[in-house]
């Protein structure tokens, strides 16, 4: 990765130039998501075609990334906006908070689905839940007892899936896709044992341990923040999958293609018919205070939001975006350019 722009600022100077109200900077700044990033990218891009305005800085640090130094101060030696694959945490509000940031305005800008994706160059397959949970897990039940996954391919789980090494590229625990997963693959799936899905009410904290905790035999890769990267892997080990937002494969459905789940697949029109259900709601976050002090970041908020952009045959359904319905769209609109504040409550 780039060395972060972070690194090079000089903090004193931005200090000061920020006490006496002076610009210390004329270019926005944004980071977080990986899922995100092609769409804060597009908008980027075409926002600095505009000429009013210079190109924003976009950096891919993963959601939990970002939003930590999103939230490391007010000043403007920190992030502008912060995207994200799932919603601000409390401890993350928390963490704002603490450092002087109580105005941030929450803008969600459509939905994303997670794909199990294998090279074209290999047969589609067709999971449950509970298959991928057994797949991925660090213990499962055996006998009515958790133990040390023994599963090293994926027909030792069931006969009918393939005869192949189960091995799987993902991201780390910085990944608000790893937190979508978490919930809505791994969760989902180890509920499908009734000893599992009794701890949810009964012990929760335990239950999330026993559900979301990945194997680290090898069965389970973390393979960074960069999704690019992972479809490089498929494409040279054509018996892995991959893990990431719907994006990555809308844009490289040449040489990869998504897994069904329980028989639906992957598609544009089934995410946004919900019957898909391994989907998100994606966002990204403005920083209030940096309004006045930082040039066009309200013009970045109006462009990214408008029609042309997020829209139902806008360029960012190009990218791979899953649109809002025109009735949301438009209250996130006048919301997100009036910069209505966040509640910072738990």
């Amino acid at each position: 990765m780039k060395q972060s722009f972070y690194a090079v600022l000089s903090v004193g100077l931005l200090a000061s130039a920020w006490s006496t109200g002076a610009v210390a900077r004329d270019q926005i700044r944004i980071v977080g998501s990986s899922t995100v990033f092609p769409f804060s990218t597009a908008v980027a891009e075409e926002f600095g075609r505009g000429g009013k305005f210079k190109t924003p800085i976009v950096e891919s640090t993963g959601t939990g990334g970002g939003f930590k130094l999103f939230c490391s101060g007010a000043g403007v030696d920190s992030p502008d906006i912060a995207n994200a694959s799932r919603r601000i945490k409390s401890s993350e509000m928390d963490a704002c908070a603490k450092n002087g940031i109580t105005q941030i305005t929450e803008v969600k800008f459509g939905f994303d689905g997670i794909v199990i994706a294998n090279s074209k160059s290999n047969k589609q397959s067709n999971y449950t839940l509970k298959q991928l949970w057994l797949a991925l897990a660090k213990e499962v039940p055996v006998k009515g007892k958790m133990v040390a996954n023994p599963y090293k391919k994926w027909n030792e789980i069931d006969p009918s899936l393939p005869n192949k090494k189960i091995e799987v590229y993902g991201p780390p625990p910085t990944s608000g896709t790893r937190d979508a997963f978490a919930e809505l693959v791994m969760d989902k799936g180890c509920e499908a044992f009734p000893e599992i899905a009794a701890l949810k009410k009964s012990d929760e904290k335990k239950f999330k341990a026993t559900c979301q905790t990945l194997r680290e035999d090898g069965g389970y890769i973390e393979a960074g923040e960069n999704d690019n990267l992972i479809v490089q892997k498929l494409q040279a080990n054509a018996s892995a999958y991959g893990i990431f937002g719907y994006s990555y494969l809308d844009q490289n459905a040449d040489v990869i293609q998504g897994s069904l789940i329980d028989n639906i697949a992957p598609s544009f029109d089934n995410i946004a018919a919900g019957k898909y259900e391994v989907s998100r709601s994606i966002y990204f976050y403005v920083k209030n205070a940096h309004l006045g002090s930082v040039p066009g970041l309200k013009q970045y908020v109006k462009e990214f939001t408008s029609e042309k952009a997020w829209g139902d045959e806008g360029y960012l359904a190009n990218k791979g975006l899953i649109p809002l319905p025109k009735k949301d769209r438009d209250a996130v609109a006048v919301s997100a350019n009036a910069f209505t504040p966040l509640k910072l409550t738990k």
